[in-house]
C-alpha cells in the first residue's frame, strides 16, 4: 500500500508552496559571515562601477564546514543567497567572463550547495523562493505587499520580475496542497471529490495566469534584457564561458572547468507537480532530457514530492475511465490553464528575450539564462500540453 502523501513532509505549505517557511529579513548572518553579508547587500552599490571583482577579491575565505553542519536551516538557505548573488555578480559584472572563481567564493558556495543537495551557482530557490519578504507580516504573500530582499543592480525591473514569481509560488499552495486530496479521490474512484479538487486547481490556474499577466506593468522588456537576465546566466551552452569555470580551492571539482546551469523559471517545481499530477507526457527528446537535467537543481524535498506524484498519481486514468462529462470538464479546465501559462511564458519569452538579442545582437537565434534554445522548448511544452485534452464519451 503506497502511504499517504503529505504535503508538510515536502517543505510545502498551503499558505506558501513551495516557498521558504521564514521570513527571510529577520535572518541574519553574523561573526565571520557578516562581510559576505555586507558584500551582498552592497552589489546595487558596487555592481556600476564596473571593478566588482577587485572588491571581492577582498572578501575572506571562511570554511564553512561546521556552520554547515551546525547552523539551521534558515540560516544556511540565507548564506547561499547571500553567496549565489556574490558568485553571479563576479562572473557577470565585468565586460569579459573570468576563466576561474577565487577560492574566497568557490569554497564557501560549493559547500553550502553540497549540505542543500543544490548546484554552487545562483538557482530559482536562491533568487526566488528564498529571496523574499512581506511589507505588512499581517498581509497576503501578493503583489503590493512584497518586495525583493537580495539585489543585483536593484531597481523596479529587477524587483518586479522576482516579486510576480513570488506571488505566483504563493497562489500555488492551495493548489498543491489539493494534490493528495484528488490522488486519493483517484485511488478510491470518488469522482465527486475529485471534481471538486479539479475545479479548486483549475481556479488557482486563474489566479496565476491574472497575476503572470501582470509582468509588464513593472518589469520593462529593454531593462530586464540588459541590466536583470545578464546576471543569472550558468555556465553550461554559454559561449561566454566556452568550457565552463573553474573553482578554485574546491579539491572535490580538481580544477576541472565545471559547468552548471544558469536560474531559470524552468526550475521551478509548479509546472512539474502539475504535469505529474495531470499525467502530462513529454517526448524522449532534448526538452526532455533537460528537463530532466533540471530535476536536479531544485531543493531535494521539491524533487522528492514531484517523483511521488509522478509515480502515484492515477488522476488521468481515472478521469479518462469516468463516464462523467462533468469531471472531464474540470479536467480539462486545468490542463487549459496549465497550457495559458505556457503561452504567456512563451508570449515574454518572444518579447523579452527573442527581440531584444535580435534588436541587441542582430541575430534571433538567442538561447535561455539555462543554456538552452527556449523558443522551439516553449513552444513544444504548449503543444504536447494541449495534446492532453480528454474527449467526452
Amino acid at each position: 500500500m503506497t502511504p499517504s502523501l503529505d504535503i508538510a513532509d515536502h517543505a510545502i505549505s498551503r499558505q506558501r508552496g513551495f516557498l521558504c517557511a521564514y521570513d527571510m529579513a529577520d535572518v541574519s548572518l553574523s561573526g565571520d559571515l557578516a562581510p559576505i553579508a555586507e558584500a551582498a547587500h552592497d552589489l546595487p552599490r558596487l555592481l556600476p562601477t564596473g571593478r566588482i571583482r577587485s572588491h571581492l577579491e577582498q572578501l575572506p575565505l571562511l570554511e564553512l564546514t561546521s556552520f554547515c553542519a551546525d547552523a539551521p536551516e534558515h540560516q544556511i538557505r540565507t548564506a547561499f543567497v547571500r553567496y549565489a548573488f556574490l558568485v553571479q555578480a563576479y562572473v557577470w559584472g565585468e565586460e569579459v567572463a573570468p576563466a576561474s572563481l577565487p577560492a574566497s567564493l568557490a569554497v564557501p558556495i560549493w559547500a553550502l550547495a553540497r549540505r542543500l543537495e543544490q548546484k554552487p551557482l545562483l538557482t530559482y530557490s536562491a533568487y526566488v523562493l528564498d529571496n523574499w519578504d512581506r511589507l505588512d507580516r499581517s498581509g497576503p504573500i501578493a503583489l503590493g505587499n512584497l518586495y525583493m530582499v537580495q539585489h543585483f543592480l536593484g531597481g523596479q525591473d529587477e524587483a518586479w520580475f522576482v516579486m510576480v514569481h513570488v506571488a505566483i509560488e504563493a497562489r500555488a499552495g492551495a493548489m498543491l496542497a489539493e494534490i493528495p486530496t484528488l490522488m486519493e479521490a483517484a485511488a478510491q474512484g470518488d469522482a465527486g471529490a475529485a471534481e471538486r479538487g479539479l475545479t479548486m486547481i483549475s481556479a488557482g490556474w486563474d489566479d496565476i495566469n491574472r497575476i503572470f499577466d501582470r509582468m509588464p506593468e513593472r518589469c520593462d522588456p529593454y531593462i530586464y534584457f540588459h541590466r536583470v537576465r545578464p546576471y543569472i546566466h550558468g555556465w553550461q551552452d554559454n559561449p561566454a564561458l566556452g568550457g565552463g569555470l573553474i573553482y578554485e580551492g574546491v579539491a572535490e571539482a580538481g580544477g576541472v572547468p565545471q559547468l552548471f546551469r544558469g536560474q531559470t523559471g524552468a526550475q521551478s517545481s509548479i509546472v512539474p507537480a502539475m504535469d505529474a499530477l495531470l499525467g502530462i507526457q513529454h517526448a524522449q527528446d532534448p526538452l526532455r532530457s533537460f528537463l530532466d537535467e533540471l530535476h536536479a537543481y531544485r531543493p531535494p524535498l521539491h524533487r522528492a514530492f514531484i517523483d511521488r506524484v509522478r509515480k502515484a498519481s492515477g488522476l488521468r486514468d481515472f478521469v479518462a475511465a469516468s463516464e462523467r462529462p462533468d469531471l472531464r470538464e474540470a479536467y480539462n479546465r486545468c490542463v487549459a490553464g496549465l497550457g495559458r501559462f505556457r503561452t504567456r511564458h512563451l508570449e515574454y519569452a518572444a518579447n523579452y528575450i527573442h527581440r531584444q538579442a535580435k534588436d541587441a545582437l542582430g541575430n534571433s537565434s538567442a538561447v535561455g539564462t539555462g543554456g538552452t534554445p527556449f523558443m522551439a522548448y516553449l513552444r513544444k511544452h504548449r503543444e504536447e500540453t494541449q495534446r492532453h485534452f480528454l474527449k467526452n464519451v
